[in-house]
């Protein structure tokens, strides 16, 4: 009998997800990263295989600030990243996890802040 770990599982819906979705330099793929101690992210164009814009959480001015708080800035910050590169539409890619709580949270962010997901 084989045991699945979460992460195995969480590996597997992501796989999933990614075969459905990719980025290109015009509407670039927004990838999330959750652990436990915060969110990170990247606006990724997978034609060319580069990241266009990133944020982590542990950035100086994140980091004084609650972690729901710090996960909206961090959308609005990558926000503002992407747009300074003139884009404003984006795929988002939840990385295998549930859309709730921070990946939600981080998303609302996005879209409050101009870019369309």
């Amino acid at each position: 009998m084989t045991v699945t770990t979460n992460q195995a599982r969480r590996l597997k819906r992501r796989r999933r997800v990614r075969a459905k979705i990719a980025g290109s330099a015009r509407r670039p793929r927004i990838s999330v990263f959750r652990s436990n101690r915060g969110l990170s992210a990247q606006a990724v164009d997978d034609v060319s295989g580069r990241t266009l814009a990133a944020v982590n959480w542990f950035e100086p001015e994140l980091r004084g600030l609650a972690k729901l708080e710090r996960t909206r800035r961090c959308g609005a910050l990558l926000a503002e990243r992407v747009k300074a590169l003139g884009i404003e539409e984006a795929v988002f890619d939840r990385g295998g996890y549930r859309y709730h709580g921070h990946v939600s949270a981080f998303a609302e962010a996005l879209r409050e802040a101009g870019i369309t997901v």
